[in-house]
């Protein structure tokens, strides 16, 4: 099949030859006669074929390169569901699946399919297509899918979702639907999803390493988990025999997911949750009485030009928590802003923790777990920046 041509100006290939799959507009001297989500070539100004990708013409990335060759290939569906198999025999890899049946089977770039995620829950797949090429072809992602075994299949949409480019659809299923709560495990630790009302797919898959850790130190000490939402670091808290857990949240929804999840667990009796702004709570809340604090709010920053205040919301917040965790204690700290390397994040915490005049060491560097790879290529896809604290 003859695709239709996007040439870049002289000299603006080199990131394509390092394999960035973004081309931004500013480096485009021809764009090619063709519709939002269809397949172009990308070649150079001498007319040299770097490879095919999705062609975008109102935004600022004009095309997502998906696949870098110098010669031409057959994309049909058979191409996309051996993306899609190499992702989930990774994940089999590196998951065992009688422990956690909820993963991240395809992220994005890293699994070098730009524009979609899919996570599973035990049977269902939950897809959000981002850009208007992956809708194009939802279709044949869909039938790959159900290649995979997973024959519940959710397409979620939110208002709340941010889609890199106008794309036409709505939350619904595709084939057989599945009844809600999905009763799920993640590391042993059993929790209940709604992948139609849930945030993001239905659950914070990314902090499934991070959770691990907290149950790894939970044993007997008193727990604080800051933005609770449903629940998943207390839970591991409470699993590994924690001596006290509370959950804070400003969301009662959130408040109501989390104490259903406790619930599951033997342990309930010692958990408490509180509907509560987290800054509030933190200010009002006994100096030294938290062997462990959990800060892992939401995006401070879903744009560049929300830096600065989030940067401030970020230091303000971990200088509540060196102030408030007992002597010997950890603190969790996360942002998942995009717009805050972790430089700058590292940066931020370190003028936290020098205002508290408190000794603090690293004791781990926290990222995204493994189903969530990074393209190397494409450092934009580690979002997920944390640290894990002792203070003494």
């Amino acid at each position: 099949m003859n695709y239709k041509k996007l040439v870049l100006k002289s000299g603006r290939e080199r990131s394509l030859l390092n394999r960035h799959p973004w081309v931004f507009s500013g480096a485009v001297k021809t764009l090619p006669e063709a519709q939002n989500g269809d397949i172009v070539e990308v070649r150079t100004n001498h007319n040299e074929l770097l490879g095919f990708g999705f062609f975008a013409p109102n935004s600022q990335i004009v095309c997502r390169v998906f696949e870098f060759t110098d010669s031409y290939i057959k994309i049909d569906e058979n191409f996309w569901f051996k993306k899609m198999q190499n992702a989930f025999l990774l994940r089999k890899r590196l998951l065992n699946f009688e422990q956690t049946n909820c993963y991240r089977l395809l992220h994005a770039e890293g699994d070098f399919i730009p524009g979609i995620i899919v996570d599973i829950y035990n049977q269902v797949a939950v897809v959000q297509l981002l850009i208007k090429g992956m809708e194009r072809i939802s279709t044949q992602l869909f039938a790959g899918l159900n290649q995979l075994g997973f024959t519940h299949i959710y397409l979620k949409t939110k208002q709340s979702t941010q889609l890199l480019e106008q794309v036409e659809q709505e939350s619904k299923w595709v084939g057989e639907a599945q009844a809600m709560p999905i009763r799920v495990l993640e590391n042993g630790v059993p929790f209940e999803v709604n992948v139609e009302t849930g945030q993001k797919t239905g659950f914070f898959l990314d902090q499934r390493d991070n959770r691990q850790i907290v149950g790894n130190w939970a044993a007997g000490r008193k727990v604080l988990n800051t933005f609770s939402y449903s629940g998943g670091f207390s839970l591991y808290a409470l699993q590994a025999g924690a001596r006290l857990v509370h959950s804070v949240d400003s969301s009662k929804e959130a408040i109501a997911l989390c104490n259903a999840n406790v619930s599951l667990l033997k342990n309930a009796n010692v958990h408490e949750s509180f509907t509560q702004d987290c800054f509030e709570f933190l200010i009002a809340s006994e100096t030294g009485f938290y062997d462990i604090i959990i800060l892992d709010p939401p995006a401070f920053a879903k744009n560049a030009r929300a830096v600065p205040n989030a940067t401030r919301g970020y230091k303000n917040l971990n200088a509540l928590g060196f102030q408030k965790i007992k002597p010997g204690g950890l603190i969790l700290t996360f942002s998942c802003s995009q717009h805050i390397d972790k430089e700058l994040f590292r940066k931020i915490v370190f003028g936290a923790a020098a205002e508290s005049r408190r000794n603090v060491r690293i004791l781990q560097q926290l990222s995204q777990p493994q189903d969530h790879p990074i393209n190397i290529f494409h450092p934009e896809g580690e979002y997920l920046k944390g640290l894990l604290l002792q203070v003494d």
